[in-house]
């Protein structure tokens, strides 16, 4: 009797050599299998006479051989075999390449079903090697077919015949762990029907029904998960600072904070003094002040004696947050090092012998922080700067130098709060959001190839008025090889230079130069040496020239929003108009859409909710993101209700535990009150009595849910005791 652990190489028609391939995929077990979902569905039920076969799609159809195949020799050595099949209104014209055997066994009058793509039309159309199948002999059409990611030595066939076998190995074996209230409250499905339905559904509805019961428990069982880390947390005891006033820190800056800065360095010192550890996301928008925020939460921590570290992705930001910081620290004695890979190795000694001594209040660097011989007398306070470029063990390596320090991370990439609360669902949330008096408004095009040549005229203007131009290039090649992002920005830059600005001074910069030569490229351009930066992503994060004025990206279809968004950031910090070009000839509705809705706004948080709804999570942040959970089902794109219903659930039922009922009367009571204050404050808002109506009846209907969500939770807290 076979199991959920299982091997799967004992799973009928798998054995040994598919198994190792299954093993590629993260499948080793009869479980792992049927957890193994698919990510698209193909609606192969419904057959099309072929006249009205859906030009440019994929479509089933049934038709007779009416001649017998046709074979021939075609270009590279491959045999392009031909056949007519047709039905009562119209003509299939179907073409394999490199199936030489289908000339053998496709006969005139024998009947078969037709998938593929759709080509021509009128009564005469084409498929480009479809799949057939034998009419009354069906497994792959007239269903509902799952499409798998896959695999080198595993097909599509192979990897749903091995999951037909899993399922009915296994029918009565998924436990179901949602408990029965949770599971009747919601209308979700049993975990059996979900499983059976998931892989192969019966019908479009019962495919959302069990994607539905999958996608909740998984992110009910995150929701869990989330809250241990938390309650893991605050159980641990924190490096205390004494209380301290933040006055003569906020007169020592030249400039005064804004609202949302206060908010966040407060938010900061109460962790700070409260007995335990704090662990804060501090974000914001490009030039919002975040790197202030760190920097009084590093003068906090030195009031009571602690040294802080401050790491960054790039030798580049590292410097330039030094170079800020040091000057700022020396008027409170408070001496600072830098130290990244390529600091000499006499200086490297004295900084990590100031570190051992405690003599460094402030240690800014790279990666070069996490080496062994690091060491810190005090260490109090841990920052990382673009957190989400590191990955989780290298943010814990380097909180791990000290005994339970302080955490903060700060991202200038704006991020949905209810992403935030599944990237970082350890850490507590300040979000700062309000620029700085004087902040420049960046000015956004997307132009296409057509405004070339104004384009170029707009660039020599900007530099004959004395400022300075950003052109980013995208990476040529899919998997990023060494040489393509070198020929690409290299050649792009000998071009400009040699056909459109042969008198301007252009630089080029891309991500496999080594440290030091990236670090003297962008001195002489921020020391104004050079008038354009041919570039790659490299300046998307926190390189600052105040004289730059316009960010030009090429093929800005190739980059996600919040990406985009980041580069814009590049420019616009000084005092003169500032601009950004968006180039791309693509002419698809997403494209577009994505693009115009970077021309409409500057607010980094609007354009991350547009970018996680057009792209979704898995490449909101590029292919180097870390720290995104692993969902089989969920797509949080698409299921945040979902989500928030199951934190919802969730939360309410760990008050209940830990509060008791008087939780739930405090509930229902703040409701209540709520509830009809917001109809007394908004009634004179109202002129139309339909949208009064509208307005309460919404309130009422929040009033029943959250009532709703109580009732169930206290009806299955109730049946767990007893």
């Amino acid at each position: 009797m076979a199991d959920l652990n299982t091997d799967i190489r004992y799973i009928k028609g798998v054995g040994e050599a598919r198994a190792k391939a299954f093993e590629k995929l993260g499948v080793f077990t009869l479980g792992d299998l049927i957890a193994y979902y698919p990510r698209r569905w193909e609606d192969r039920s419904q057959l099309y006479p072929v006249r009205d076969l859906p030009e440019g799609e994929y479509a089933c159809c049934k038709a007779m051989i009416a001649q017998p195949p046709t074979a021939a020799r075609i270009r590279g050595g491959q045999t392009l075999v031909q056949v007519r099949a047709v039905d009562e209104g119209g003509v299939l014209d179907v073409s394999f390449f490199h199936q030489e055997y289908r000339k053998n066994v496709l006969h005139p009058g024998e009947t078969y079903i037709f998938y593929g793509k759709v080509e021509g039309g009128g009564v005469r159309r084409r498929m480009v090697n479809p799949l057939l199948e034998t009419e009354g002999k069906q497994l792959l059409t007239g269903r509902i077919m799952p499409i798998y990611p896959l695999t080198a030595g595993l097909t599509q066939t192979m990897v749903a015949k091995a999951v037909r076998q899993g399922l009915d190995q296994c029918r009565d074996l998924p436990e179901d762990v949602l408990p029965d209230g949770i599971r009747q409250a919601h209308h979700l499905c049993y975990a059996g029907f979900a499983y059976e339905n998931i892989h192969f559904p019966a019908s479009e509805e019962a495919l959302n029904t069990a994607r539905r019961r999958l996608v909740f428990e998984e992110l009910f069982l995150l929701s869990c998960g989330l809250s241990l880390l938390r309650q893991r947390r605050e159980t641990v005891a924190g490096l205390l600072c004494q209380a301290a006033d933040m006055a003569p820190f906020y007169a020592a800056l030249p400039f005064a904070l804004t609202a949302a800065q206060r908010r966040a360095i407060a938010d900061a010192v109460g962790d700070m003094t409260s007995g335990r550890p704090m662990n804060r996301l501090c974000q914001g928008d490009v030039g919002s002040g975040k790197t202030m925020v760190a920097a009084a939460c590093v003068w906090f921590a030195a009031q009571s004696g602690w040294q802080s570290a401050l790491m960054a992705p790039t030798e580049i930001l590292a410097r330039q947050h030094y170079e800020n910081l040091a000057p700022l620290f020396a008027r409170f004695g408070l001496p600072c090092a830098l130290l990244t890979g390529s600091t000499p190795a006499r200086e490297r000694r004295a900084i990590l012998a100031g570190l051992q001594s405690g003599d460094i209040t402030l240690c800014i660097g790279t990666h070069a922080l996490l080496t062994a011989d690091v060491q810190y007398a005090r260490l109090g306070l841990v920052i990382t700067d673009e957190q989400h470029r590191f990955g989780v063990e290298q943010r814990s390596a380097l909180s791990h130098k000290g005994a339970a320090p302080h955490t903060l991370v700060l991202s200038a990439t704006p991020i949905p709060r209810t992403l935030a609360l599944i990237i970082y669902g350890d850490l507590d949330v300040s979000v700062i959001d309000e620029l700085p008096p004087g902040r420049q408004t960046v000015e956004t095009f997307a132009l296409g190839e057509k405004y070339r040549a104004r384009l170029n005229g707009f660039i020599r203007k900007q530099v004959q008025e004395g400022h300075q131009v950003f052109i980013v290039c995208p990476l040529v090649g899919e998997d990023d090889a060494l040489p393509d992002e070198r020929k690409a920005v290299t050649a792009y830059a000998k071009a400009l230079q040699e056909d459109t600005f042969p008198e301007l001074r252009i630089a080029v910069l891309h991500g496999r130069m080594k440290p030091k030569e990236k670090e003297k490229i962008m001195a002489a351009f921020a020391a104004g040496e050079s008038d354009i930066l041919v570039s790659t992503t490299v300046v998307e994060v926190g390189v600052d020239v105040p004289n730059a004025t316009l960010m030009v990206v090429e093929n800005a279809d190739r980059f996600g929003l919040s990406q985009l968004h980041q580069l814009r950031g590049r420019v616009g910090r000084g005092q003169a108009k500032s601009y950004c070009v968006l180039l791309s000839d693509v002419q698809n509705d997403d494209t577009k859409r994505r693009l115009k809705a970077l021309t409409q706004t500057n607010d980094g948080f609007r354009i991350a909710e547009e970018d996680l709804k057009l792209r979704g999570p898995g490449d909101f942040f590029g292919s180097r993101q870390h720290g995104l959970p692993t969902l089989k089902a969920a797509d949080l794109s698409c299921d945040m209700p979902l989500l928030a219903e199951s934190f919802c659930y969730f939360y309410v039922i760990k008050k209940l535990l830990t509060q008791g009922f008087q939780y739930g009367f405090n509930l229902c009571k703040s409701s209540i009150i709520d509830c009809f204050r917001y109809i007394i404050s908004f009634l004179s808002c109202f002129q139309s009595k339909f949208l009064l109506f509208y307005y309460i009846s919404f309130l009422v209907f929040t009033l029943v849910e959250q009532f709703n969500a109580l009732f169930c939770c206290s009806n299955l807290l109730f049946s767990f005791f007893n």
